[in-house]
């Protein structure tokens, strides 16, 4: 059992996260602006804070033994999450990452084919940047862990397969993940690390 941070807890990621490192008897600390829906969950403590408040979540995530965060990339810097994490202490932080980094089998990245939709374009490219400063992060045990195209409510099959750089795609041809099986494979990186300072991706 470990005591894990989740940044973002709340959120449709987030709060997958958290069920999943509750169902496996993990300590979780939910940090998210509003986490009161959180309060009087057994092995939940929440903290109310911004992410962007860099000194307060410094002090919330010293001693917990990794970060998982969950924070939309176009609301934050990535900065603004290493330096407190690396500040505090903690060796590992894993990330919600996003598909447009990933590759198409042509070879170019998602957020550049053609019919990527621009309302999704903001988010894509801060994600994109995440990923490139952890590429550059010198000491911290990162994980950037990329979604399929879709990433959608659903059920938790239990079912996922994992690729590393290119956009997984199934022989329906649709390319998905729902959050609760997107967070067992998160919480099977935590627990068995098999891509330490990589990304990687999955789908179905």
């Amino acid at each position: 059992m470990s005591k894990i941070a989740i940044i973002g807890a709340t959120g449709r990621a987030g709060s997958q996260l958290l069920e999943e490192a509750l169902r496996r008897g993990h300590s979780v600390l939910a940090i998210a602006r509003d986490p009161s829906r959180l309060q009087g969950r057994d092995g939940v403590t929440v903290q109310a804070l911004d992410a962007k408040d860099s000194a307060a979540l410094q002090a919330a995530v010293a001693g917990v033994d990794a970060v998982l965060s969950a924070a939309h990339f176009s609301t934050i810097e990535p900065h603004a999450i290493i330096e407190p994490v690396k500040r505090a202490g903690v060796r590992r932080l894993l990330v919600v990452g996003g598909a447009g980094s990933l590759l198409l089998p042509s070879g170019h990245r998602v957020i550049d084919s053609p019919d990527f939709p621009e309302a999704y374009k903001a988010e894509a490219a801060a994600g994109v940047r995440f990923l490139e400063a952890l590429q550059r992060e010198p000491n911290l045990d990162w994980t950037f862990l990329s979604p399929s195209a879709e990433f959608v409510e659903g059920e938790r099959s239990g079912h996922y397969k994992l690729g590393k750089d290119h956009l997984l795609i199934g022989a329906d041809g649709r390319s998905w993940i729902t959050f609760a099986d997107y967070a067992i494979a998160m919480l099977d990186e935590l627990e068995k690390p098999q891509h330490s300072r990589q990304r990687f991706t999955v789908g179905y």
